[in-house]
């Protein structure tokens, strides 16, 4: 087990550490040099300001100096990012830190509830359709499944956007919550605390569906593979001849069975939502992580963008770390290399 730790470590290590090698390297890629870019910026809005001046913002803005040589550069980078230090925004005026990790929250926030709504949606569904191989409701659901899985979470959210938004009003179009409500976590203040939580799932609920819609087809599918594969291994007709109940089976040997290997992509789709979550936080105006990643994309503001890069490839990392420590927890035969014995 120790081994195991320590070798999944490594590897974690060393993809962040790749992860942030490219995202250095990328940015010198760009069309056009961000630090030429913002120089400019500076020069137009700023026409008194002394080149000594600029070039000391820029530095101060993207956290690399330039007349620097290469791998000092590069070891600058890499301690700013250590250090928390990610640069300063140009369009919000405040350090990129500071902006990120204040949009986080609701963008996990939003996306998690979303994630566990799908999945749990999708393995109920999918051991029924199981269960239920051949009949009409499977075919029925499996074409369902499909379709859904295939459509564009944007376009549902449009369509969500505009019907129950716009046209019939029943929840807000923009914002994390509403004006008047106190944003508080208190346990001393239950009431406060729930109308803060109550508001702010209100006004995630659109961008929360058009998610499960689209996503929990595809986790059905998976699900319905799985199980339909354990219900015909040898040990489950062991179990029926012992005379185990059905729901015993059911729970105790094919829905963990089934469940296990979409555990992994579990975790993984905590980490990948925050890179997908560009189009849907820009399209239902929610001022989450990727909220601010289009807009930085839009504006040229490279160093939130730079940021909001790097943030998103380590949350993926993370969750593929977490995922490999937490696996062999739930099946034993990982950290045995498949040897069940």
């Amino acid at each position: 087990m120790y081994e195991y730790f320590v070798k999944r470590t490594g590897q974690a290590i060393f993809t962040a550490f790749v992860v942030i090698t490219l995202s250095f390297g990328l940015v010198r890629l760009m069309p056009g040099n961000p630090a030429d870019q913002l120089r400019g910026q500076l020069i137009r809005n700023n026409p008194d300001l002394s080149q000594q001046e600029i070039n000391r913002r820029v530095e101060n803005y993207i956290n690399i100096d330039y007349s620097a040589p290469l791998h000092e550069q590069y070891l600058d980078y890499v301690a700013g990012i250590l250090r928390g230090d990610l640069g300063r925004s140009i369009s919000q005026n405040a350090p990129v830190s500071e902006i990120l990790g204040q949009a986080l929250p609701w963008t996990v926030f939003a996306f998690s509830v979303a994630i566990l709504l799908m999945f749990a949606v999708g393995i109920a569904l999918g051991a029924i359709m199981a269960y239920q191989e051949g009949t009409r409701f499977d075919v029925s659901t499996t074409g369902i499944g499909i379709v859904l899985n295939s459509t564009p979470n944007y376009v549902t959210a449009l369509l969500f956007l505009y019907v129950f938004g716009f046209t019939l009003g029943w929840f807000p179009t923009s914002g994390h919550i509403s004006s008047q409500v106190v944003p508080v976590v208190n346990p001393l203040r239950p009431v406060a605390t729930f109308q803060f939580v109550a508001d702010a799932v209100y006004h995630a609920s659109l961008l929360i569906a058009a998610v499960v819609i689209t996503g929990f087809g595809g986790v059905a599918l998976a699900m319905r593979g799985n199980s339909i594969q354990v219900l015909g291994e040898d040990y489950l007709r062991v179990a029926r001849l012992r005379g185990l109940s059905d729901t015993r089976i059911a729970l105790r040997y094919v829905a963990r069975n089934a469940i296990l290997p979409m555990y992994t992509g579990l975790l993984l789709a905590f980490g990948g939502v925050i890179g997908g979550s560009a189009i849907l936080e820009q399209v239902f105006t929610y001022p989450g992580l990727g909220y601010y990643i289009v807009a930085a994309v839009e504006g040229r503001d490279y160093p939130l963008m730079m940021g909001g890069f790097v943030l998103i490839t380590l949350a993926v990392v993370v969750g593929a770390f977490i995922a490999d420590l937490t696996y062999g927890l739930v099946d034993p035969r990982v950290t045995t290399g498949g040897d069940g014995s």
